[in-house]
């Protein structure tokens, strides 16, 4: 799945021009590495998104191509998560 569609559908980022731009910004890491929107994800990867001054890591448990709004979280496991910073 494309890393864009798999943030929008876990809605870690609720809209998928949105996830690209962060993508494009190299904001987001998959495994260690910056990502493009296009990146595809598996199950296991470890994602880290940098949301302003906050730093989300993020395990892919699951791939869907459609969830509901409430299951979305069921999708990724949060691996650590820094406030933002003062």
């Amino acid at each position: 799945m494309r890393l864009d569609k798999y943030l929008k559908v876990s809605r870690l980022i609720k809209r998928r021009t949105v996830a690209k731009e962060f993508a494009e910004n190299e904001r987001i890491t998959v495994n260690g590495r910056v990502a493009k929107p296009s990146t595809k994800v598996n199950v296991g990867d470890i994602l880290t998104i940098q949301m302003g001054g906050r730093q989300i890591t993020v395990e892919i448990l699951e791939l869907k191509d459609n969830v509901k709004a409430g299951d979305a979280q069921s999708l990724y496991r949060i691996v650590n998560e820094e406030p933002p910073r003062v």
